[in-house]
């Protein structure tokens, strides 16, 4: 069925029928094709495939907000299509006009739009204000729902840290993150839980403000979470530029053979070698004594992972990423399907407010010209589950 059939098939489907869905709110920073917005809420009203299999639109998309209408907006054009209403407030989309919760989940896409960056190269995204208006929905109506926002929590870690006390105070289900852990693996590695792990590399392209990073330090942390003993949180970490990355690699600060192992994985090679490419490295130091890095090399278009199982040789995967389709985001909106079905998060969101942290201060000392800074509010412990949430098969 093609996207006009569809609009036609949902336009024409009964009011009963769709009245069964759970209904859900979405709230849009902008929306525009290839968007944010448009790889998740999209995904909501036409359906999405993971793989080889396809799965239907799982709600009924209730209302949407936009904060910012893109010149491409395709949000108004889908809402008249799908017959949902466009709403002026965060709070009007939650309640639809009733005064009070009216929703069964809440979908935050605060991503893409107008937004300033700070000196730190952090873009000051307002998803914790989002946030903030859905929790006062929550408080007048004394009841809540469980809720999505896209990405790390926010810029500021002290907004990060409330944004999870509101869920935990408030006992909404709360999932947040990136689609890169989740999407399809070439080769489908996933280090088995409590694996004895030496260190690990994840490495990305040249997209060096916070949103860049954010998408390699979550993926490294899927995988690294499995090890041994559970995650216990983020003891320090250190950015280093240019010529320092690679005196870190001769210094043993990182292992150049794990990045070695991630660029054999490659789909698209850029020809040359990494030491000719801009590169950005984040050192982490886990609270454990276990350590690992991320990496940032301006010539790489994909994201892979490597990890040194202790005794044994690396191991390394791509996260694969379906540039046609974009297809990466369907297994995570497999998982928010999951969350708003159950009322149990696919993923640990503490795992995303750890990243979230480290995150933040990985920024801060890159512009404090790599220095070392000591997180001590990143005592984040928690434990993998038995099946990590990514999807299965090779992607298209």
């Amino acid at each position: 069925m093609n996207r006009r059939e569809f609009f036609t098939a949902s336009a024409a489907a009964p009011l009963a029928a769709q009245s069964q869905k759970k209904r859900i709110a979405c709230l849009s920073s902008t929306y525009h094709v290839r968007s944010h917005s448009d790889n998740f809420i999209t995904r909501f009203l036409e359906g999405y495939w993971i793989h080889e299999q396809h799965y239907e639109a799982p709600f009924e998309v209730a209302s949407l907000w936009m904060d910012q209408v893109h010149p491409g907006d395709i949000g108004q054009r889908l809402a008249s299509a799908y017959g949902f209403p466009v709403k002026q407030s965060i709070a009007d989309a939650l309640t639809l006009g009733t005064g009070r919760l009216a929703v069964d989940g809440v979908v935050v896409v605060c991503e893409h739009g107008d937004y300033p960056h700070n000196e730190k190269q952090q873009q000051l995204y307002p998803r914790y204000e989002y946030l903030e208006q859905v929790v006062n929905v929550f408080r007048q109506s004394g009841t809540s729902c469980p809720v999505f926002t896209d990405k790390h929590l926010s810029y500021d870690w002290q907004k990060a840290q409330k944004m999870y006390a509101w869920s935990k105070e408030l006992r909404f289900p709360l999932m947040a993150g990136s689609s890169v852990p989740v999407t399809f693996r070439r080769p489908e590695y996933d280090p088995p839980l409590n694996a004895e792990l030496e260190t690990a590399l994840s490495i990305g392209g040249g997209w060096v403000a916070d949103g860049g990073i954010f998408h390699i330090l979550e993926t490294l942390q899927a995988f690294v979470e499995r090890r041994k003993g559970g995650e216990k949180g983020v003891r320090a970490v250190r950015m280093l530029k240019g010529e320092e990355v690679w005196k870190a690699a001769q210094q043993g600060l990182w292992s150049r053979d794990l990045l070695d192992a991630a660029l054999a994985r490659q789909l698209k090679p850029p020809g040359k070698r990494p030491e000719e490419m801009t590169a950005v490295l984040g050192l982490i130091e886990y609270r454990d004594g276990f350590r690992a890095a991320t990496l940032a090399l301006g010539g790489v278009s994909e994201y892979i992972v490597a990890v040194k199982p202790k005794g044994a040789a690396p191991q390394a995967t791509l996260c694969y990423i379906p540039i046609e389709n974009s297809n990466n985001f369907s297994m995570l909106v497999h998982g928010i399907t999951h969350m708003i079905a159950t009322g149990k998060p696919a993923i640990d969101v503490r795992r995303t407010l750890l990243v979230t942290g480290a995150l933040a201060a990985l920024m801060e000392s890159g512009f404090q010209k790599g220095k070392r800074l000591e997180t001590p509010t990143l005592n984040i412990a928690y434990q993998a589950p038995a099946r990590s949430w990514y999807a299965k098969g090779e992607g298209s």
